[in-house]
């Protein structure tokens, strides 16, 4: 699919921009599944005031969509209209320490946050090393692993609206519950600071170690797959819902339920995007029908379908 090329008009409308406009830009490059259709402009800003100075022009009228690194998301084969904004760690992926407060763009990568973190014989931060993720998706999602969440670190987070506005946002404004925050979401986080506990650094590193390793040992981490997939229903093992309900090894073309772990889809290689999505609702009806459980997403879907 190709979209109409809006870059020149976008171009001559905001003659001091900075960052880089790309027409038509495949996204399957840009996910962990490594599947989807392109972007009709993808947009990486060069810092903070470009990524302002572009929302303050940009019609109204024109979608917005943000993404980070990919790693939770799945791009639908039809691709996605108007502007996808993907902040790059040049701009927005620094990460530094002082005292028990870490500071960190919202490009940054969550492992780089935890080693910062454990640099500065900092503890709190640890379960940071086992999401695959960027900061900025963990404000959005509250994301959590190994008994911790982005809630229990946070001190305050900095974005930046649809109008070109900057806000600042304390813990209470995120108003986060499981897997999600209360934030508009039309803001593009930008920045956090975090707050952790001064520690020894053996035992901080021996929690890493700990993090990664069982990652390594549950998780199909050598896999194009997308994290996660379903959240975890009160109570219950969204893997072990799944489990029960005959689906561990469960395909729909190209794409497969983990053997390893089967919260986990991959694509063995040559799936589609609705492949993938497919197999997810395949998988939540057979648990509907199984245990009576609804299973919710955490796999973020977007985009145009296309069969």
């Amino acid at each position: 699919m190709t979209f109409p090329d809006i870059t020149p008009d976008l171009k001559v409308a905001m003659p001091d921009l900075r960052g880089r406009l790309l027409a038509n830009q495949s996204l399957a490059e840009l996910t962990w599944f490594r599947v989807g259709g392109p972007a009709q402009v993808l947009f990486t800003p060069a810092d903070e005031d470009d990524l302002a100075y572009f929302l303050k022009q940009l019609p109204g009228e024109v979608p917005v969509t943000v993404v980070g690194v990919g790693s939770n998301l799945i791009v639908r084969d039809g691709g996605i209209a108007g502007v996808v904004i993907r902040l790059s760690p040049r701009g927005f992926g620094e990460a530094n320490a002082e005292g028990d407060v870490v500071s960190a763009g919202s490009a940054a990568l969550d492992k780089r946050v935890a080693e910062t973190a454990a640099s500065a014989n900092i503890s709190g931060l640890e379960f940071f090393f086992g999401i695959p993720g960027t900061i900025g998706g963990a404000l959005r999602m509250n994301a959590g692993a190994n008994g911790a969440e982005t809630k229990d670190v946070l001190i305050e987070a900095s974005g930046i609206g649809r109008d070109g506005k900057k806000h600042a946002f304390s813990h209470a404004d995120m108003k986060f519950v499981y897997r999600n925050s209360g934030v508009d979401p039309s803001i593009i986080f930008t920045s956090a600071r975090f707050r952790g506990q001064i520690a020894a650094p053996e035992a901080i590193r021996a929690r890493m170690n700990e993090v990664q390793t069982h990652r390594e040992t549950a998780q199909p981490i050598r896999e194009k797959t997308g994290g996660s997939t379903f959240k975890n229903p009160s109570g219950h093992s969204a893997w072990k819902l799944i489990d029960a309900a005959g689906c561990r090894g469960l395909r729909v073309g190209g794409a497969q339920v983990s053997e390893m772990h089967c919260n986990f889809l991959i694509n063995t290689g040559a799936a589609t995007g609705h492949d993938i999505e497919t197999l997810g609702e395949t998988v939540r009806a057979r648990v509907k029908e199984n245990s009576g459980i609804e299973l919710h997403w955490e796999i973020k879907r977007i985009g145009i379908e296309q069969n």
